[in-house]
């Protein structure tokens, strides 16, 4: 009778039901001169070009010869379009506007055309990157000064047309932060990493005579990176810091073009303790960039056999379920054991995937 019921839960609570909505990265936005449609047509290749930016994370595209002439296909990959004025701040606090056209393209086209180019995937699981500004003018040293706000929403809309989102820590009611600015001007990014936040950038600058130097510190997932940056201008110098913050993330969360096809994997979890241990373990797995679909293969109380479709090598995922912190591998039991909100996961390592279960690729 346990059984049964068991299967009745896990059929109410399909895969389908249960299903998160995907990372939204098939846009572009791109400024235009007017609404013409002359002027859409110039624009729509460029849009195209951010789109297949934030889908692979590249910058630049010198190693892909082919994709300058792909992009003359974006008329025909477009499935929606508007225009918006966006708010450009300035540096003496007023604020212009400058006319953009968003354009949306086909999901299934564009990743078509990724896959012919052979382009890198850079993974849509992207947390925020929590960032820090500490600015040091010469009289004295202050954390996110109102008066580079402009810098901030700069760097904001750059990293947004990257595909990374920001987040912007916010000071308590009397202005205070509860954060010494010594571990800020330090760069110690591994004091301010928190569970929710896996990546923490800190750029630190100061008025070097006529130029402004920043430092930069990154620390993501265990990695850490540090670098300088000069620039006469503020606002140049920390685009090109968070540039080159945005090469460093998605390199670390890119799976390259070789590792990408079909797979299938099956994946038995026990641990599951009720309808929501089992709602949790399945929302966790198809929230996995790697797994396209999740099936039951069989289920008994306590434990569920899945089916995944993976479009990447199973690796892929063994990587990911080590970094998820949900799920911790059992060698005893060789089956995989659903960790609860109070467990911490132990050192054990699970071993390699069998990365021949099955390939469309061969």
């Amino acid at each position: 009778m346990k059984i049964i019921l068991f299967l009745a839960l896990l059929v109410f609570l399909s895969p389908a039901a249960l299903q998160a909505a995907p990372v939204e990265l098939h846009s572009g936005e791109v400024p235009v001169a007017d609404q013409g449609p002359a002027e859409r047509e110039r624009a729509l290749p460029q849009a195209l070009r951010q789109v297949l930016q934030k889908l692979s994370g590249l910058r630049s595209f010198e190693a892909y010869p082919l994709l300058e002439p792909a992009l003359e296909q974006a008329s025909g990959m477009l499935v929606s379009y508007y225009y918006r004025n966006a708010p450009v701040p300035l540096a003496d606090g007023s604020e212009a506007s400058e006319l953009r056209l968003v354009a949306r393209f086909s999901p299934a086209a564009v990743d078509e055309l990724a896959r012919s180019l052979q382009l890198p995937l850079w993974q849509p699981q992207r947390p925020e990157l929590l960032t820090w500004l500490i600015v040091d003018d010469g009289v004295d040293r202050r954390i996110m000064p109102v008066e580079f706000q402009y810098v901030r929403d700069s760097m904001a809309d750059a990293a947004a047309q990257r595909g990374l989102p920001l987040q912007w820590p916010e000071p308590g009611p009397e202005g205070e932060w509860d954060v010494d600015p010594q571990i800020l001007w330090g760069g110690y990014t591994e004091d301010l990493e928190t569970p929710e936040n896996e990546g923490v950038m800190i750029a630190a600058a100061r008025r070097e005579g006529a130029q402004w130097g920043v430092r930069v510190n990154l620390g993501y997932r265990g990695q850490y990176w540090a670098w300088r940056v000069e620039d006469f201008d503020l606002q140049a110098a920390m685009s090109t810091a968070l540039h080159d913050a945005v090469d460093q993330v998605a390199a670390a969360n890119t799976i390259a073009a070789t590792d990408l096809g079909s797979w299938e994997q099956t994946l038995t979890v026990a641990g599951l303790r009720g309808a929501a241990d089992y709602q949790r373990c399945l929302a966790y797995l198809q929230s996995i960039s790697v797994v396209d679909a999740v099936d039951i293969v069989s289920a008994q109380p306590g434990v569920v056999t899945f089916r995944l479709a993976l479009n990447a090598l199973p690796r892929h995922l063994e990587e990911s379920l080590g970094k998820g912190g949900v799920l911790e591998w059992q060698a005893s039991e060789t089956r995989y054991r659903l960790l609860g909100a109070a467990q911490e996961p132990q050192a054990t390592r699970r071993p390699r995937l069998d990365e021949t279960s099955s390939s469309d690729d061969g």
